[in-house]
């Protein structure tokens, strides 16, 4: 059964691509010439949000290097606690919604003290998997289609966010105790 999978997983991708190829054809699209077109508006929207995404990057780094995270961590956890969130999970449910790869820095080294069978390695892995980069994705395509109203996708975001968070510490103490 394994060796199916193995298998299927090495003919997937070239499978794919012979079948888009084979579909193009069929249809009469110049298969190269829109490629090179998806590739050109690639390109193009990667420049527009380019500013977009410099200043989330640079946000991020200073609310780090301020110290904000720490000081927020700090405040949070005595009410945490007594909910039974691990603190050392807060700098990552603080952190997940601005930026994927830092929530993924954070996520490594709480599973390397922590490790990945306790209760703080698995509810953080679970957040992960549960939650999005909510800043990020948002200020990526609204600055791809250069929308500066955010309305209510940040209000949105944040609640699934929150609803992910206490999710996975809900289940996990349900699945694997604590």
């Amino acid at each position: 059964m394994i060796q199916a999978f193995q298998w299927l997983s090495r003919i997937a991708v070239p499978s794919f691509i012979v079948f888009i190829l084979g579909y193009g054809f069929y249809k009469k699209v110049p298969v190269y010439e829109a490629f090179v077109d998806g590739a050109r508006e690639g390109l193009t929207t990667a420049i527009r949000i380019l500013p977009y995404l410099a200043a989330m990057l640079i946000a991020i780094g200073v609310f780090r290097a301020s110290g904000a995270m720490e000081l927020l961590t700090y405040v949070l956890s005595p009410v945490t606690s007594r909910l039974g969130v691990p603190p050392e999970i807060l700098p990552l449910a603080l952190m997940r919604p601005m930026s994927g790869s830092a929530s993924i820095g954070i996520l490594a080294e709480l599973l390397q003290i922590h490790g990945p069978d306790t209760f703080t390695g698995r509810a953080a892995s679970t957040m992960m998997g549960s939650t999005e980069t909510t800043f990020y994705t948002a200020s990526i395509y609204l600055g791809s289609v250069g929308h500066k109203d955010t309305r209510y996708i940040l209000a949105a975001g944040l609640l699934a966010d929150f609803i992910g968070f206490t999710a996975s510490i809900v289940i996990c103490a349900m699945v694997f105790g604590r």
